[in-house]
């Protein structure tokens, strides 16, 4: 089986560069179509610029993103807008519209897309607060009245409102107290293995990396400076990944484990 279809994104030798400042070079990650990838990396590493990169809201200086086997850099807009409407996005804060209530945020990705009346989209929506857990009458609500972890579920909604082959999920547990993490990762496992999507992840948690990794990227002096398993990448002796594995949190979270 060939690349194209056992990846669902390809970045390879990517130059990416903030205010004229190189921030990754030589940046190669592959993600495959059915595993969870997790990437850290230490503050001011460019997590989060990577995946703006890889999602198509930035244009890097270099090399090449496939997406889907999609181009973002290269092939027609057709082709990239079609490639993103495959792709789910949760922003660390959830990023909802302020000004729209819940329904209508979960129901703008559907209204960008076009071509569906407002029976399909009302009947999408309910299906999505249904979904992550909610009820339709809080889709009245606006973003304001929710809670952290109901903003959350609407965001994790709304990423999943086009039925996604690829979520992304930039620090999807930051700002929730364990117990509504231990149930945002339960969610988002569930739903996984119901609809079976790929996830691309950035967290800095220990317990929601272990929970929900298939392999470990790790971003380091401006590139990948490991991808696996996370029982390999905890033996590489660079110290970034020393201190970040090593510690005292990582070793409670991951007690009792088969890594250990």
């Amino acid at each position: 089986m060939s690349a194209a279809t056992t990846d669902v994104v390809e970045v390879e030798g990517l130059l990416n560069t903030v205010g004229g400042q190189v921030l990754h070079r030589d940046l190669n990650l592959a993600v495959r179509r059915d595993e969870v990838m997790t990437l850290v990396g230490g503050s001011g590493s460019g997590k989060t610029q990577l995946l703006r990169v890889i999602i198509g809201l930035k244009h890097p200086a270099g090399g090449r993103v496939r997406v889907f086997g999609t181009d973002l850099m290269r092939d027609g807009h057709d082709r990239m807008r079609a490639a993103r409407q495959r792709m789910g996005m949760l922003f660390q804060n959830g990023a909802l519209f302020s000004a729209f209530n819940v329904y209508d945020n979960i129901a703008f990705p559907l209204r960008d897309r076009g071509g569906l009346d407002e029976d399909t989209i009302r009947s999408i929506v309910h299906t999505k607060l249904e979904q992550v857990e909610l009820e339709a009458q809080h889709g009245r609500l606006l973003p304001a009245n929710l809670s952290g972890g109901m903003v959350k579920r609407v965001a994790l909604a709304r990423a999943l409102s086009l039925s996604p082959e690829l979520l992304v999920l930039d620090e999807p547990t930051a700002g929730l107290d364990p117990d509504r993490s231990e149930s945002f990762v339960r969610l988002i496992k569930r739903l996984r293995h119901q609809h079976q999507f790929a996830v691309l992840m950035v967290t800095h948690d220990l317990d929601t990396l272990y929970d929900l990794s298939d392999r470990i990227a790790v971003l380091a002096d401006q590139h990948i400076i490991d991808c696996g398993p996370l029982d390999q990448v905890r033996r590489n002796p660079h110290r970034f990944i020393q201190n970040f594995f090593g510690g005292d949190r990582a070793r409670r979270a991951f007690e009792g484990a088969a890594v250990v």
